[in-house]
């Protein structure tokens, strides 16, 4: 069977698309609200932490820059367990309540694979430029609905392991403890799961003698 010869952006230029939206919208909240905990103390963390999402939002409103759909739910999310960790006055539940969320995504995910949406797909064309011809190929749709179902599973794992240090962190342990533990983890088990997303998508556009630019 013949398949139409497309040329994709190379991988290294795609990641350098994604890296910035993942740095501002994942590390640097982070970052902010551990330097102000530790500098400023809670509430301060709190508060920084959700003008950082909002100062994003309102800076691409003032450049008129189309702010993605995600943005939105971000700013929504994080003001939601700004206001929860606030009442309750632990940071245990400002990292237990977006886990919770992400446990309902992977839920989201295998419907998707269920339904012929796979989310994968549709998240990564929030991220990076897809040709069409690609996006219609079946080993290209097969592909999409097989990584959404790693991803279900490994969006799980991280959860679950999250909420449980969290738990356990804040019982007897540290914010420092927490983060270094929980970020080493989730590195290890994302990143396995990227580097064989990666290795497999090399794979797809080899078998559809997909030349890169």
């Amino acid at each position: 069977m013949n398949h139409p010869q497309v040329t994709l952006p190379r991988l290294t230029a795609l990641a350098r698309q994604a890296a910035p939206r993942l740095l501002e919208g994942v590390v640097a909240p982070l970052a902010v609200f551990y330097l102000a905990m530790v500098v400023l103390g809670f509430k301060w963390a709190l508060a920084l932490t959700v003008a950082w999402v909002y100062l994003g939002v309102a800076w691409r409103l003032v450049r008129r820059v189309k702010v993605p759909a995600t943005m939105y739910l971000a700013a929504f999310a994080i003001t939601i367990r700004a206001i929860v960790a606030f009442w309750t006055g632990t940071w245990m539940w400002f990292f237990i309540q977006p886990e919770m969320g992400t446990i309902c995504i992977s839920m989201a995910f295998l419907a998707s694979v269920r339904l012929n949406r796979p989310l994968v797909q549709k998240l990564t064309l929030d991220y990076i430029h897809l040709p069409s011809a690609v996006l219609k190929h079946e080993r290209v749709r097969r592909f999409f609905a097989r990584i959404t179902l790693l991803w279900a599973f490994v969006l799980l794992m991280n959860s679950t392991l999250s909420i449980f240090l969290a738990v356990y962190e804040s019982l007897g342990g540290s914010l420092a403890g927490f983060m270094i533990m929980r970020t080493s983890a989730v590195a290890v088990i994302s990143g396995a799961a990227i580097t064989f997303s990666v290795l497999a998508f090399k794979r797809l556009l080899h078998r559809l003698h997909v030349s890169h630019a």
